[in-house]
């Protein structure tokens, strides 16, 4: 689902709303992403440009690639 490089797979913010993913509480983050696409990278936080079809979504942060719902 991730495109891979060498800084791995950590993510530091919410890829919903875009805070510090280990502070506060995110659990309406998590709720919401169930149905929706991500719209930060959870890497950089960079607004990320998402695209949704009938057949999934696929969200690109020009810094760590492309994420998809394939």
């Amino acid at each position: 689902m991730n495109d891979s490089d060498s800084d791995g797979d950590r993510q530091s913010y919410c890829d919903r709303c875009g805070e510090p993913a280990g502070i506060g509480d995110h659990e309406a983050c998590r709720g919401a992403r169930l149905m929706e696409p991500p719209r930060y990278c959870g890497r950089c936080r960079r607004r990320m440009v998402v695209q949704v079809t009938p057949a999934g979504w696929s969200a690109r942060c020009s810094e760590h690639g492309t994420l998809s719902s394939a």
